[in-house]
């Protein structure tokens, strides 16, 4: 089958990551893409403790740090247009910013998912031995046969890939969705848990929106941010994707409106439901209140959701890292296995890198099973955060750009720039400042510096192979 090559929109540029890829992801697997990478364990699991933190104020940080989430995302869905790439922000930002800032943006993204990955696998082992049947299995052999099934699946084909991305994401929002009606409908009918009936009044009759404060509400804007970071992968899935300009932009919209509904919505249910004191770190807020209302297996059911969440989870960083990476080798900036194609069309070589570090959290989870989980999401969370600053850097960039050369942008825009991508990187500065208040946040910052040496040294080794063919611009 001849290779072909993704057109820039622009019709001046092209990436040459992008040639080989099959258009195989349709309208739902997208939109379904887009809801998945909002909706998570963030939501499922860790909305819990958070409430038992900051009461229903959690509503209010969800909303702010969703919006922020959105900007990123609506920034990412211009470039977009701009020229679809399945390099994505690494595409944009050798475009904007150079061959060294997409080195430092693909190896990021590569930190933030390999090792997302090795907590997926962890909570899916931990899950698992939620029920009786798995118990006698070690947590390694879970996390270790978690890996090798979604590997595998990842590896067939892209459109295997978003079938299961569509079914992962219809049981997370079938399961909230679900929930909600039930919440509603007791609320309507007033219907007490517990002998006591909920409402706003509920929420006024302990403590009101801020019981515990302010700070509290702060503080927690850090562990928020995280609940979001998947949001970007929409972005990767352009380059497999017939008729992008259509595709996208419903799709990028959708995710406003689905975190106001799935995640301001549902914690302002839950705080009417139950007073906010009733919810703990250590079980899932739904699990929670249907415990209360003498559901049978319900903790059952949401452990499967959380679950699904995790092999979603594990499944996009698998499938996002390994076109990443293919666009990185195709400049040189990444081993140049990690580029190669099987005849499915899919970019194995870095599905394989990243499945290799995951690996090496099998052996975490030998060791130190009960830790793992936490060392891990130390490193993902500076990923992240380094993945969207990039992300609206490239934008604000390309802005300057069109304004300097006369170029029309189009029609689907992040809304008030430059202003929204200067507001965006000032949160995402404060949210750096918020983790050293946190004890494991002030563990992450104290990573950096090893991590900023691993990437200079990186950079020495690769950058006498960089190709700067790998990214032509027509006329120059």
């Amino acid at each position: 089958m001849t290779e072909q090559t993704i057109p820039a929109t622009t019709g001046d540029t092209t990436d040459a990551g992008d040639a080989g890829y099959r258009k195989a992801l349709k309208p739902r697997h997208v939109n379904m893409i887009a809801i998945g990478g909002a909706i998570g364990t963030g939501l499922f699991l860790g909305a819990g403790g958070r409430l038992a933190q900051a009461g229903p104020a959690l509503a209010i940080v969800y909303g702010v740090c969703g919006l922020f989430a959105f900007f990123v995302v609506r920034a990412l869905g211009e470039l977009i247009l701009h020229r679809p790439s399945s390099g994505a922000f690494v595409s944009y930002a050798r475009e904007f910013m150079g061959e060294k800032g997409a080195y430092v943006a693909g190896w990021m993204h590569f930190l933030n998912w390999s090792t997302t990955g090795i907590a997926d696998i962890t909570a899916i082992a931990l899950y698992a031995h939620f029920w009786s049947f798995f118990s006698p299995i070690p947590q390694w052999v879970l996390a270790l046969v978690a890996l090798a099934v979604v590997l595998t699946l990842n590896m067939v084909s892209v459109k295997l890939f978003g079938e299961m991305e569509f079914w992962f994401a219809i049981v997370k929002v079938a399961a909230l969705v679900l929930f909600m009606v039930i919440g509603i409908f007791l609320l309507v009918t007033q219907t007490p848990i517990d002998g006591v009936a909920g409402g706003p009044r509920l929420i006024a009759e302990h403590g009101g929106i801020f019981p515990s404060g302010l700070l509290p509400m702060v503080l927690i804007v850090q562990g928020v941010v995280f609940a979001y970071a998947s949001v970007e992968l929409v972005g990767v899935a352009a380059g497999e994707t017939e008729h992008p300009e259509k595709i996208m932009p419903k799709a990028i919209n959708s995710i406003m409106w689905r975190i106001l509904v799935f995640y301001v919505g549902s914690v302002v249910l839950l705080a009417m439901l139950l007073p906010w004191s009733s919810y703990t770190k250590d079980q899932s807020p739904f699990v929670t209140v249907l415990s209360h209302l003498g559901v049978p297996a319900a903790d059952s059911v949401m452990n499967l959701v959380v679950l699904t969440a995790a092999l979603s989870s594990l499944n996009s960083g698998l499938y996002s890292t390994g076109r990443i990476l293919r666009s990185m080798a195709m400049a040189g900036s990444a081993p140049k296995f990690t580029g190669v194609m099987n005849r499915s069309h899919v970019p194995y070589g870095g599905i394989l890198l990243t499945a290799a570090v995951c690996v090496l959290g099998v052996g975490l989870n030998y060791l130190v099973p009960k830790e793992a989980f936490d060392i891990v999401l130390n490193f993902a969370a500076i990923g992240i955060l380094a993945t969207w600053a990039i992300i609206v850097l490239c934008h604000l960039l390309y802005v300057r750009k069109t304004r300097r050369e006369g170029i029309e942008r189009p029609s689907f825009r992040l809304p008030f720039s430059p202003y929204t991508e200067i507001a965006t990187l000032v949160f995402l500065a404060a949210v750096v400042v918020l983790m050293g208040f946190d004890e494991t946040g002030r563990i992450t910052l104290l990573a950096l510096p090893a991590i900023a040496v691993a990437l200079v040294a990186g950079w020495f080794g690769v950058r006498k192979r960089i190709d700067m063919r790998a990214f032509d611009e027509e006329g120059v």
